[in-house]
């Protein structure tokens, strides 16, 4: 599991948007890019390349789930 204060310093490496903690996720905030990262045994895989982009939708669901605002 993600300490709290890890994830309050990291931030997507392509756009530095804030991230969410979504399972075994990090998720971007950026409504543009939507990027989704994987953790592996605690170790956030931060690399754009091997990051997944997410579709609106699902996107959009994380961060209602997460309260944050989709604007």
């Amino acid at each position: 599991m993600i300490k709290q204060e890890l994830l309050d310093i990291l931030c997507c490496p392509e756009t530095k948007a804030d991230l969410v903690l979504d399972g075994d996720f990090l998720v971007s905030t950026d409504k543009e890019t939507r990027r989704r990262y994987r953790i592996e045994d605690d170790i956030p895989i931060m690399l754009i390349e091997e990051s997944e982009r997410l579709d609106y939708e699902m996107w959009a669901e994380i961060m209602k789930k997460h309260d944050r605002a989709i604007g």
